[in-house]
């Protein structure tokens, strides 16, 4: 009987592709990273590349990876993950409003002021042009920087991320064909915030009738609790779960994920990679590789 497949862990990102691994780190600088020319793809030489030719940095990387990804595929793989942060949404803006202080404190455990609802929130109107623009930003990289476009499309579950996928992608790759796949894995860290709570998986169908759902997505939201917020390691979990999916079951090189500004930070944990603040409607390249127990 032949031996079945193990499951790809040990997940890390790789350095020294995306300016995007150099950028300063942690809320106290003020920084927040946003979508860089190219992706912010680093001018370098691959050992498996023949550099007498004129190839774009990005058509060298992806001869580097489909070089890497042939050597032991069964045991050793790598993807670039195009991780987007959802544009603003209500919740954004009522922060700005009162500090992240009196955010954490009081207005997040609301479901509202009383003018605005930010329950699981939609994206405010800066929200959809940040995300539109984002589409166009796609557009030019793929045909003007070479830029691989996306082979599979991954979003978190609220609202935000439904509607920054649907209005970054719609222009740029035929959703009919792409199917994002809604998956809890990409959710922000959830508990006592009522703008991380979900809405039901039905509504999700009935408003984004290309999306696929993920196995096991729940009717409602069966993670969210009023009075126990997630961890960041044990969001940095969930992440190790989604990618040894993704590694196990997904032979695409380049996925999109959108995702959340805290849901990022738990994947900088799980793959030991800078912490490095996102802003809303960017997007920012992240090479990792995944190897099966017992590979070097």
């Amino acid at each position: 009987m032949a031996k079945a497949q193990e499951s790809f862990s040990g997940f890390t990102y790789v350095p020294g592709i995306f300016s995007h691994d150099q950028q300063q780190t942690g809320p106290d600088s003020g920084f927040r990273a946003k979508t860089l020319p190219r992706l912010g793809i680093l001018d370098r030489e691959y050992p498996s590349c023949d550099t007498s030719n004129n190839d774009a940095q990005w058509q060298r990387l992806h001869q580097h990876l489909h070089r890497l990804n042939g050597i032991d595929p069964q045991r050793e793989r790598y993807k670039v993950l195009y991780v987007a942060r959802h544009g603003e949404g209500a919740h954004n803006v009522k922060e700005r409003e009162v500090g992240r202080h009196e955010w954490e404190r009081h207005w997040s455990k609301l479901e509202g002021d009383g003018n605005v609802t930010w329950l699981n929130p939609s994206l405010t109107e800066k929200g959809f042009k940040q995300a539109r623009e984002l589409g166009v930003f796609w557009r030019n990289a793929i045909n003007h920087d070479l830029v691989p476009p996306p082979e599979s499309l991954y979003t978190s579950p609220l609202w935000r991320c439904l509607q920054t996928t649907d209005a970054t992608w719609s222009n740029v790759l035929d959703l009919r064909r792409s199917r994002p796949v809604v998956t809890e894995e990409l959710r922000e860290v959830y508990g006592v915030h009522t703008c991380d709570k979900r809405g039901s998986a039905s509504a999700i169908t009935e408003h984004f009738p290309d999306f696929v759902l993920a196995p096991g997505l729940s009717e409602e939201d069966e993670l969210w609790t009023p009075d126990r917020r997630e961890t960041l390691d044990e969001h940095a979990d969930l992440w190790r779960t989604f990618l040894q999916h993704l590694f196990d079951t997904d032979t695409s090189t380049f996925v999109s994920i959108t995702t959340h500004s805290g849901a990022t930070r738990a994947l900088y944990a799980a793959i030991d990679h800078p912490d490095v603040w996102l802003a809303a409607g960017s997007v920012v390249p992240i090479m990792v590789g995944g190897r099966t127990p017992g590979s070097t």
